[in-house]
């Protein structure tokens, strides 16, 4: 006898062997996987068996063919949702998880699921994210394609640990692990493939205690064809792009902060010198051409420096950092160096308008005046700039939702578990 429960477009059934009070949810989308998923959850309670816990299995299912019957036959919970991307399932997933851990994988029998031993025990070690490793355990000739094991995984890894400092081995892992408490703090927002990236690059930013542990990864059984190779030839493309483009938005503080703070420092080395006329270093003159190339390397890596620090306090990903803007950049503090700045830009600029009216409204020569008004101009886009990201950045502020429970500060960690 099954119980449904239904919410919105979801609908919950339950086996009538439920599990009470589970310790561990292993949570898995499927889509059409009645040729493994009986297997797959034979596995399951096998693994459950070896490690001790008491667990639950919840299917998170979109399937237009019989795999929810057969897996409310095995004594996993079903949630019925619209097919709407794997992403989007693990969200949906959230509110129905009873679990305190929480292991992620695929229905297909390519991950081992008989062996969860080593997740069980890191959880119970306290770490908060597990990453499974197919590269630092086992790969079965002919189960993962070249191009994924040579280049897709490897290449997307690297990116990844570059941008990030990390050192995982395998960020496409489909098996792994994290606490209700991790994976709600995450909020995870991607629909589809890229859920897997994010993932990864939002327990980095959170410092959640993480732990790489090593997977077997199996040939699919005789007769199942991968999604992957269902959507074409196309799609390990799509899908590659897309955590590339998780990257890249989750961490786009990346490219702004550090990088702005050098190409401001660059621009103000070239521009000061020669706030009153030519500065000659050696064989080369540093002019007012040299002083142009520097203003605008110092405008782009202003901009670039505000937008990184609005990044930061929009994510909020630690609190720390997000209030360190909100304090260097305090409203009134800003207003009023937004229009020092603009003040004195005017200011610099005048000798050259004098100047200016002097000559008839003409200038034949460059002198001191010109390299003045220069900084001068530059000065006030320094203040408008300024003026104008401290409104974003306290109105961004103001709209930001905390994030649940604030991680420890400290070093970023990614220990390897045998």
């Amino acid at each position: 006898m099954l119980y449904a429960a239904a919410s919105s477009d979801l609908t919950l059934l339950i086996p009538t062997n439920d599990v009470a009070q589970p310790e561990l949810t292993i949570l898995i989308p499927t889509l059409n996987e009645s040729l493994t998923i009986g297997p797959f959850l034979q596995w399951c309670q096998i693994g459950l068996e070896k490690a001790g816990v008491t667990g639950e299995v919840l299917i998170v299912d979109s399937s237009t063919d019989d795999t929810p019957d057969i897996a409310l036959r095995h004594g996993a919970r079903v949630l019925r949702t619209p097919k709407r991307g794997v992403g989007r399932a693990y969200i949906d997933a959230i509110p129905y998880i009873r679990g305190r851990y929480v292991l992620m994988g695929d229905a297909d029998c390519t991950y081992d699921f008989r062996e969860i031993e080593t997740f069980v025990r890191e959880f119970r070690a306290g770490s908060e994210f597990i990453m499974g490793s197919r590269f630092n355990g086992y790969i079965e000739p002919h189960s993962m394609p070249a191009l994924h094991r040579y280049f897709g995984t490897p290449i997307t890894t690297a990116i990844l640990n570059f941008l990030y400092s990390t050192h995982f081995s395998d960020i496409h892992c489909g098996m792994r692990g994290m606490t209700k408490q991790a994976l709600e703090r995450i909020d995870l927002e991607s629909q589809s493939w890229e859920y897997s990236s994010e993932m990864v690059l939002k327990s980095v930013c959170l410092r959640l205690k993480t732990v790489e542990v090593p997977v077997c990864f199996l040939k699919e059984p005789e007769g199942r064809c991968s999604h992957l190779k269902r959507n074409g030839w196309l799609e390990p493309w799509r899908a590659g792009w897309i955590n590339l483009k998780a990257m890249f938005l989750y961490g786009s503080d990346f490219f702004l902060l550090r990088p702005g703070l050098i190409l401001l420092v660059l621009g103000l080395l070239l521009s000061l010198p020669v706030t009153l006329g030519p500065v000659a270093l050696g064989p080369v003159v540093l002019s007012l051409n040299w002083m142009l190339l520097g203003q605008t390397l110092a405008v782009l890596g202003l901009e670039s420096f505000y937008l990184g620090c609005i990044v930061q306090v929009l994510y909020n990903y630690s609190p720390h950092a997000a209030n360190r803007w909100i304090q260097l950049f305090r409203y009134n503090r800003a207003m009023l160096l937004s229009g020092a700045m603009v003040a004195c830009g005017i200011a610099f600029c005048i000798p050259l308008c004098v100047r200016y009216v002097q000559l008839g409204l003409r200038l034949t020569k460059i002198g001191t005046s010109n390299h003045l008004a220069a900084n001068g101009l530059l000065l006030i886009i320094f203040g408008f700039l300024t003026f104008c990201n401290t409104l974003v950045l306290h109105a961004v502020k103001l709209r930001t939702k905390p994030r649940l429970l604030t991680a420890e500060e400290g070093p970023v960690a990614c220990k390897i578990a045998s």
